[in-house]
């Protein structure tokens, strides 16, 4: 199918559109921690900016839930964590946020859920939160919370649409009632997720988030991340093992010990902490 597909309607008004108040918001201090100035319009180059901008400032991590803190989806919580706290989250903490910038902006958004496929052998249930923005140039999938295999800018919500930013492409296929993010890899096209358009609630990701990370079967429970992207590289981070992509291949660095795991967030990832932190994965 090519085009703007008949099904993609606009969202209608209403007070569950949000997961958060916009007005609660410190929108300046917001765009302070991802670097850019207020749009003058919600245009889609001004999406591509700000959301470009908050994933290369606000790295994708887990430390928290082995650190034996909760991840609180409120917004006072996040912004004491990911825009005062300097830190970064997963898809909750980062798109809840993400919506609530954009809709303080002037951005119609509505929240979505997609069942995970990248490195699934059966179907997951609905843990993964993502956005569409409504602009009058047709919808855009945005989503700044799927990590260094993620969109780096947002994507015409459109089954074919592609992007290609450095040395990554994404595309939209269709299947039945379903679009399939794709990111393309050296042996084609690879499913990342799945979603439909049908509006999300703030219960639904305080049920998939304590899931996701209170589950003794979570991987987001059984080890360490934190990943992080840029136009022309990712850096990603799994328990003992530091990859980062780019054009010209990829390196990796073994962590050695816990002080080495500490300078590499640090140095990597912006994420700093106190020395002698120490998290429950991976085990030295």
């Amino acid at each position: 199918m090519g085009g703007r597909p008949s099904v993609v309607q606009a969202p209608r008004p209403g007070r569950y559109n949000r997961v958060m108040p916009a007005a609660a918001l410190d929108t300046a201090a917001y765009l302070g921690r991802i670097g850019v100035g207020a749009p003058a319009a919600p245009t889609p180059a001004a999406l591509a900016l700000l959301h470009e901008a908050h994933c290369t400032a606000v790295p994708f991590e887990n430390l928290d839930i082995l650190l034996g803190q909760p991840i609180r989806l409120d917004l006072a919580s996040l912004q004491a964590k990911l825009v005062a706290g300097r830190r970064g989250g997963y898809c909750f903490e980062q798109n809840t946020l993400f919506q609530a910038a954009l809709e303080a902006l002037g951005f119609r958004v509505t929240p979505l859920a997609a069942r995970v496929r990248a490195g699934a052998t059966g179907v997951r249930p609905r843990t993964h939160m993502l956005l569409r923005v409504d602009l009058d140039a047709g919808p855009f999938l945005a989503d700044v919370g799927f990590g260094a295999d993620g969109l780096l800018r947002p994507l015409p919500l459109a089954a074919g649409a592609e992007l290609k930013v450095g040395p990554c492409a994404h595309r939209l296929a269709r299947e039945g009632d379903l679009f399939v993010l794709q990111a393309r890899t050296t042996a084609g096209w690879s499913d990342l997720y799945a979603f439909t358009l049908e509006r999300q609630y703030p219960v639904d990701y305080e049920v998939a988030n304590h899931f996701t990370s209170t589950h003794p079967q979570s991987i987001f429970v059984l080890g360490l991340t934190a990943q992080r992207s840029w136009p022309e590289r990712r850096a990603l981070l799994r328990n003992r093992e530091l990859v980062v992509r780019g054009a010209d291949g990829q390196r990796v660095t073994s962590v050695r010990d816990p002080g080495h795991l500490l300078e590499l967030l640090a140095t990597v990832f912006d994420l700093a902490f106190p020395p002698g932190t120490r998290f429950s994965k991976p085990d030295f």
